[in-house]
């Protein structure tokens, strides 16, 4: 739908490295729109993606093992730049008639380079003591005719090489990579000065050609949108207006399971501020209903989200003459979607790339698609979205019933909406909100012994959970400043009736997952 979007773009061919995604981000921080594909990607759909420039990511495989991926010969001469990186290095030096060799000692972690050949790629970078990040058990023994060495490590003779006549390069470290401080600039350098991009991949750009795009597609059709209040639903919601007005439909179900407020800040913002068609569907008893007496976390989420599809199905089927269904779909679902043979761990699919619901007979309109989180949050603010909206912590589809350890009751739900209030009050008040990936109260399904007064309390625990995390794959407990906990507990415990005790979970992902259930 918007090819017209990537007029100019460079391909990453993935052999199953963890931060194939890190080096998409990075490009895309450049302002130079990218894409990932299979390593196996043939070379009749590379020729027709014109790439202006190739990346082959790193992986966990060795050049000399059975079956190790390789990529297609032919990409070495179609005269397009390429970029090899760590495996994608060796793979090149393999494929191109060099030697790659088993290395005496492994290289992990912080490493220094020496550069023997400035410019090209380390146009503008000191020559001595450079510090990069990296990850290999081999290393390049030969290097492949009419190669030249362009940087050496203490344990790697050949840390970077190049072809300059032909634009072919290979690094064996991870530019991507923070702890290489100056990999932005050798991937900019790869990007501006032998790719010759452009950095007109910008999110003003997106949102100005995505809303022609969608007017194109659509004409007078009719949209329906499932709004949640998150920030992905949002900006597609805000996207779509801005394209087709009235012609969008947004549904909003109440399924009763939010957090304190979240019902009438999302009516507030949408149908008030953008004067948006919203449909605030209030089902919270039918919900409660078929959650009582449920306490196996597995089956809350299977009840909950075929309960939801029914309810969104028969809101939409009053809509008249709709056509297309608007989804928040962002760039690693379709990733994590693709399923092909290869090096990658699990793949998996994703809930927002399964399609449409049985027997909904809509098209879908996916236009966040090619974006990553970070680059929705920047369409947001292009669009005038509420920072809070924006900024706003993940929160689970299920909504608090999987924050409520055991059975749900209107009683418990109160108790753990008024607590996460008070949560959510103190992280932006003490300024934490913009540096913890997510903050929430769990409720536990104990009671505790505690003296209120003169009182001897036998009430219930909160267990409070915040956390640090970029993709929510990792995650570890935030170091929360004490005097922020203080307040957080004085408040609950002398707020919330019901609770005597606050928890403070510090276990990080893995082993343990961020939500409870």
């Amino acid at each position: 739908m918007f090819d017209h979007l990537r007029q100019e773009r460079v391909l990453i061919l993935d052999f199953g490295s963890q931060t194939t995604q890190l080096i998409a981000r990075r490009v895309r921080e450049s302002h130079v729109f990218c894409e990932i594909h299979p390593f196996n990607m043939s070379l009749k759909e590379i020729e027709n993606f014109k790439p202006k420039g190739i990346i082959l990511s790193g992986g966990p495989s060795s050049v000399h093992d059975e079956g190790a991926p390789l990529a297609d010969p032919a990409i070495f001469d179609l005269g397009i730049p390429l970029l090899g990186i760590c495996y994608g290095m060796q793979l090149l030096a393999h494929q191109l008639s060099g030697a790659v060799e088993k290395a005496q000692r492994r290289e992990y972690g912080p490493a220094a380079i020496d550069i023997d050949m400035p410019g090209d790629i380390f146009y503008g970078i000191e020559k001595q003591g450079v510090r990069v990040w990296m990850s290999h058990g081999d290393r390049i023994l030969k290097l492949p005719p009419s190669f030249k060495t362009m940087a050496h490590s203490d344990n790697s003779p050949t840390a970077a090489m190049g072809d300059s006549k032909r634009h072919l390069y290979g690094v064996q470290f991870h530019p991507e990579v923070a702890h290489t401080p100056c990999g932005k600039d050798i991937l900019e350098n790869f990007l501006f000065r032998i790719c010759r991009c452009r950095p007109s991949w910008t999110m003003k750009s997106f949102v100005e050609s995505t809303v022609s795009s969608i007017r194109e597609k659509v004409g007078n059709d009719q949209v329906i949108c499932a709004l949640s209040g998150g920030v992905d639903s949002s900006v597609v919601a805000v996207l779509l207006h801005k394209a087709i007005g009235e012609r969008l439909h947004c549904i909003f179900v109440d399924n009763g399971l939010l957090r304190k407020g979240e019902a009438e800040t999302v009516q507030r913002v949408f149908r008030d501020h953008f004067e948006i068609n919203l449909i605030h569907i209030d089902a919270s008893a039918e919900f409660l209903d078929c959650l009582r007496g449920v306490s196996d976390p597995e089956r809350k989420r299977k009840i909950i989200g075929n309960l939801f599809i029914g309810v969104f199905e028969r809101e939409a089927a009053r809509i008249r003459d709709a056509r297309y269904l608007a989804q928040g779909t962002l760039y690693p679902d379709v990733i994590e979607s693709v399923s092909f043979k290869g090096p990658s761990a699990t793949i998996k699919t994703h809930h927002n790339v399964g399609g449409l619901p049985e027997g909904m007979k809509l098209e879908l309109i996916e236009p966040l698609r090619e974006l990553f989180k970070d680059e929705v949050r920047l369409v947001g603010r292009e669009l005038a979205l509420p920072e809070r909206i924006i900024m706003r912590h993940p929160f689970p589809g299920p909504g608090l019933a999987i924050r409520i350890i055991g059975e749900l009751s209107p009683a418990n739900l109160e108790i753990l909406r008024e607590a996460d209030a008070v949560i959510q009050e103190e992280i932006e008040a003490s300024g934490w909100y913009e540096h913890v990936w997510q903050s929430f109260a769990v409720l536990l399904p104990i009671r505790s012994v505690g003296v209120m007064g003169d009182e001897r309390t036998y009430e219930q625990v909160i267990a409070l959970r915040a956390v640090e995390s970029v993709d929510a794959m990792t995650a570890d407990w935030a170091r929360l400043p004490y005097e922020v906990l203080g307040r957080i507990s004085n408040r609950i415990i002398n707020e919330v009736k019901g609770v005597n005790r606050v928890v403070y979970d510090i276990s990080s992902k893995p082993p343990s997952t961020i939500e409870w259930e």
